[in-house]
């Protein structure tokens, strides 16, 4: 019997199954020589292989386990034990226990890591093969290994037809794919050169959203431009973004949105719900738009993002024809069933003919044509949906292949003077049903093939495939996935030829003097703010006395002068 679990539910079963003799030869001592070899040294890549050698098999008494491989700055071992368990004709049977262990030896709660692992005993008969067992697990703090307590019977160990023991040693490999781990330190400025954003309760779709704004390099510039002084960053939604971005550029550690979501007018309680994420961007792009007029970056909003399309009624057999234009800043396509040949025409007739004023009823084509493609496409997968069944709306996460480059030529009226070829930007995706679930997005920052995944204050560099192929959809639970139901539900595409302009650099010569030294004030404000709470509460807990307080008094003067005069120096401070 073979089956997957943690070490110390096979150790206790194989203690609790033993004979007392052999639970005393199971806690003897043991040495053993280990060997290990490692495929690179970064500490924080995704993935990696490593081998341990153990000798002395035959001699092996109790758990023991490898030196660490550290993948995603956390230690790996491979943990290996003598198992004992019974036959079903009640007969001890020995076994050999193999484990994949992360992040053992740490004491802090409420860390955890997702990871998919191989585990292969190494055979030397080169006519047999490798005995291998695949494994995921959500390691945390109370469950930091996972494998099988059964790996193989020790009879079949040591037959040395197997080959895999030689000179009493067997080597185990481990090969080990991780996400970025949450809960523990994990530097994301550091291992990726971008930073994340706190999650409030449940503003992970907000954090997703405004990452892919953020990476629209050409609508950042223009969002520091938004004249907004006298403005407060609490009531203000421009100068509230302006501050995101700024600190999203700047700082060194995830950065915070309350301010932003109380600009919205939310309560704390809106932060713990989810809101419908194509009316959040709607919104706040007209928001934006909205505060751009009469600026010199009026228009900046229509020009990235407004495509135009011509919905039309052709009359067959009258010269009779309605159009009209209409603008878009995204495009919806359907996942359940997957039509969506937007170009392909609808036929008026019988009980449904069109009515051709003058000309009466008519038969008639209904259909759409695209006139312009924006630089910058929103294209929205319907994967809520309103069900008549269960009067409530539900998650379709059926397959939806996507590509990283597009031609999107053939659904254009005419032959455009710019091609409409598009780069894939950005996939933001969602894991579980209708009733909640969790956001994050995959964001190829520079348009080059080389992509990250945002998981609110985690960043984390990523594979094409992780970012595309991962997020097709189509099944509830895979071992990929470190979460059920996983699929990409908004995807950001690039117009080619634009893709220097919407990436261009930005540096802090494009900001405002004044936004950067409103904001620099607004920092040190807070960090004065920060540290009177701090000795106040300090000064309540330690001593009550007059003369402490006076003592804490100062200390808050003088750090309230000191920031001051740096504020009339106009030194800039950049983080926190």
């Amino acid at each position: 019997m073979i089956g997957t679990g943690s070490a110390e539910n096979a150790a206790a079963e194989a203690l609790s199954t033993a004979p007392v003799e052999q639970v005393q030869e199971l806690e003897s001592d043991l040495e053993a020589k280990m060997k290990i070899t490692v495929e690179d040294e970064d500490v924080a890549r995704s993935e990696a292989t490593f081998r341990y050698t153990i000798t002395n098999i035959s001699q092996l008494k109790e758990q023991i386990l490898s030196p660490p491989c550290f993948v995603r700055c956390l230690p790996w071992k491979i943990l290996a034990m003598v198992r004992l368990t019974t036959t079903p004709d009640r007969q001890q049977q020995k076994a050999l226990g193999v484990f994949l262990q992360c992040n053992g030896e740490s004491d802090s709660p409420g860390w955890s890591c997702y990871g998919l692992g191989e585990l292969k005993l190494l055979t030397y008969n080169p006519d047999k093969e490798h005995l291998c067992r695949k494994l995921h697990h959500m390691y945390h703090c109370k469950e930091d290994d996972w494998g099988f307590g059964h790996f193989i019977s020790w009879k079949e160990l040591m037959n040395p037809d197997n080959g895999f023991v030689k000179d009493d040693s067997i080597t185990i490999e481990a090969h080990v794919i991780a996400e970025a781990p949450h809960g523990v330190s994990w530097d994301s400025k550091k291992h990726t050169g971008y930073i994340g954003l706190k999650n409030q309760g449940a503003t992970c779709y907000m954090n997703s959203l405004l990452q892919t704004l953020f990476f629209t390099n050409v609508l950042r510039k223009a969002v520091y431009q938004i004249p907004t002084t006298g403005d407060d960053s609490s009531c203000s939604v421009p100068f509230a973004l302006q501050r995101v971005f700024y600190d999203l550029q700047f700082s060194e550690k995830p950065v915070a949105t309350k301010k932003l979501t109380k600009s919205f007018g939310w309560e704390t309680l809106d932060s713990f719900m989810q809101h419908d994420v194509q009316e959040f961007l709607r919104v706040l792009l007209d928001k934006l738009e909205n505060k751009m007029k009469t600026t010199v970056v009026e228009g900046t909003v229509p020009k990235l993002f407004e495509g135009k399309m011509t919905s039309f009624i052709k009359c067959k057999n009258v010269n009779c024809t309605s159009t009209r234009v209409e603008s878009f800043y995204d495009i919806q396509l359907c996942v359940k069933g997957k039509s969506n040949n937007y170009i392909s025409t609808e036929l008026l007739e019988g009980d449904n003919k069109y009515d051709a004023g003058e000309h009466g009823l008519q038969e008639a084509e209904k259909g759409v044509r695209f006139d312009v493609f924006p630089p910058v496409l929103h294209l929205h997968l319907m994967r809520f949906q309103y069900d008549p069944l269960t009067d409530a709306s539900v998650k379709f996460n059926d397959r939806f292949d996507f590509y990283e480059e597009i031609n999107l030529d053939p659904y254009l009226q005419e032959t455009p003077q710019s091609p409409a070829h598009y780069t894939l930007h950005a996939v933001l995706v969602h894991s579980g049903d209708n009733h909640g679930g969790h956001y994050v997005v995959f964001i190829n920052p520079k348009g080059d093939g080389k992509w990250c995944k945002f998981d609110d204050d985690v960043v984390s560099r990523c594979t094409k495939r992780e970012a595309i192929e991962y997020n097709f959809g189509g099944k509830e639970d895979a071992p990929h996935l470190a979460r059920r139901a996983t699929s990409a539900y908004m995807l950001i595409y690039i117009q080619t030829s634009q893709l220097k302009y919407v990436l261009q650099d930005v540096s802090e010569s494009d900001i405002p003097a004044d936004l950067c030294e409103r904001i620099n004030d607004e920092v040190r404000y807070e960090m004065v703010r920060t540290c009177g709470r701090k000795i106040k509460c300090r000064k309540i807990k330690s001593d009550t006395s007059v003369s402490s307080a006076k003592y804490y008094a100062r200390i808050f003067n003088a750090l309230k002068q000191f920031f001051t005069l740096q504020a009339l120096a106009g030194s800039k401070y950049k983080g926190r």
